[in-house]
């Protein structure tokens, strides 16, 4: 392919060489340059790629993409940029021949919600028939080929890669978590969304290596509105006028609100042997009941995204309905049936604010008692620990505190940290450093009509232990302790 075909949609200055020089690969990672490859110096966080321009050309890269002025023979091209990120996003569509224009791309951001309803509106739009590939913080879904993740919006390199092998699989569509991250640093660039959606936004993610405030945050997150050719916002977000300041897209809004374009109305908890639910009457643009098994006023606006979405794609009444009923996220308010008696569910909630939001919603089903497993991780914050451990000591009716990929840490040292917090409140604890046996006092110690929340781990399928990751997923630790393995 022509180097120039590679930069047909930038702004460039060729410095030095010919646009007409053949790439064979593109690449911005040094270790895999080789002969014939465009180079794409990225300043990371820790390293700057324009440093590795005499490996990459050693290895026979004949093209590089620069932010600033390098060193290269005079058989290779140098080209210019504003900022070699947004160019590579660029790149790599014409790179994959522009797949995304063979598909109907969705792109959800918010702070909360994003991974449930991806899986969501991949079950209501599979429901009707379409094939649908999915990227986000838990997997990449390509057909039947599962793709672990290492970010929740990866490179925009990889992004295309993936919606080439989904057009090449048949998919008619794509559902994508979008962060703020990805965002700022221009990943999902180099094509258009369908749909751009925005669930909601409170503090997070602000700190010396992402934003450096809420204000930046929300920029940031509210940049998909002028990405994206119809905007899905949530109504009710006490920050939906500066979210929506500057939309380049047709607008769409869904929650409570009355002038929101879809309402829930009429909302009312639901519960039965073993699981919780949630219910409401759809009004606005469509009208209809809604029933989902997974708890909490947050469920009624993950499903409210899920529809409004799922609407432009003629889905039916009936379909939505029935997807919904069954969708499920591994990991997120995830119901194990382990006794008629009491409800059991495994969330990742790994920091304070997600623990209190979700131990608040499950008070409001009045349980017998709410108990709370968790533990923190190892070489991070004591502050989280401390936080985490008020917050459960002040909702649930007993904590048990337990492991949680200690890394390099003492496991007991990290559940003393949790106790300092606990002990702020007047809540009841016990404390077994061994997660296998924390969760089988859980299920042997539970009461009719208590709530069992193990969390932190979620889809996590390992615990790390001093570097290395040990196979550990709770549903199988369950299925062995109810098996009385």
């Amino acid at each position: 392919m022509k180097l120039s075909s590679l930069l047909e949609r930038l702004e460039y200055t060729c410095c030095q060489g010919s646009v007409d020089q053949e790439v064979t690969t593109v690449t911005y990672d040094s270790r895999k340059a080789e002969e014939g490859s465009l180079f794409i110096c990225i300043r990371g966080a820790v390293v700057d790629g324009h440093k590795f321009v005499p490996d990459v050309v050693a290895k026979g890269a004949k093209a590089v993409v620069a932010e600033e002025e390098v060193q290269a023979p005079e058989d290779v091209t140098v080209i210019l940029v504003k900022d070699t990120r947004y160019a590579m996003a660029f790149i790599s569509a014409a790179y994959y021949g522009y797949p995304a224009e063979h598909l109907k791309t969705i792109g959800i951001t918010g702070t909360k919600g994003k991974t449930t309803t991806t899986y969501m509106v991949k079950s209501i739009l599979e429901n009707a028939g379409y094939k649908v590939g999915l990227i986000g913080t838990i997997e990449a879904i390509i057909g039947d080929k599962v793709i672990p993740a290492a970010h929740t919006t990866p490179e925009s390199l990889v992004i295309q890669q993936y919606f080439r092998e989904m057009v090449d699989a048949g998919c008619d569509c794509v559902v994508m978590e979008v962060s703020s991250q990805g965002l700022m640093l221009h990943r999902t660039q180099g094509f258009v969304f369908d749909f751009g959606i925005f669930t909601n936004i409170e503090p997070d993610h602000i700190g010396p290596n992402e934003h450096r405030d809420f204000e930046h945050y929300l920029s940031c997150k509210a940049m998909l509105l002028r990405q994206c050719r119809v905007g899905i916002v949530n109504r009710d977000d006490a920050h939906f006028d500066k979210i929506t300041e500057g939309h380049t897209c047709s607008l769409e809004t869904y929650g409570f609100s009355p002038e929101a374009d879809l309402r829930a109305e009429d909302a009312r908890m639901t519960k039965g042997k073993g699981y919780l639910g949630i219910a409401y009457h759809l009004k606005g643009l469509l009208d209809f009941p809604v029933e989902i098994d997974i708890p909490g006023k947050f469920s009624i606006y993950n499903s409210l995204t899920a529809i409004a979405i799922c609407r432009h794609f003629k889905v039916s009444e009936e379909n939505i309905i029935r997807a919904l009923k069954v969708a499920k996220v591994k990991g997120r308010i995830e119901m194990v049936k382990v006794s008629d008696e009491f409800t059991l569910m495994i969330d990742y909630a790994h920091n304070a604010m997600a623990l209190e939001s979700l131990l608040t919603t499950l008070r409001e089903y009045h349980p017998h008692r709410l108990v709370c497993l968790f533990g923190c991780g190892g070489n991070r914050s004591k502050l989280r620990r401390y936080e985490m451990g008020e917050v459960s000591g002040r909702l649930a009716d007993l904590t048990i505190i337990t492991s949680d990929n200690p890394r390099d840490e003492d496991p007991q040292a990290i559940i003393d940290d949790i106790k300092t917090g606990m002990k702020k409140t007047d809540g009841k604890y016990v404390e077994i450093i061994d997660r296998k046996e924390a969760i089988a006092y859980a299920i042997h110690h539970g009461e009719p009509g208590d709530i069992v929340i193990l969390a932190g781990k979620g889809h996590e399928d390992y615990q790390e232990i001093k570097g290395k990751k040990y196979p550990m997923d709770e549903r199988v630790l369950i299925a062995d302790i109810l098996a009385g393995r």
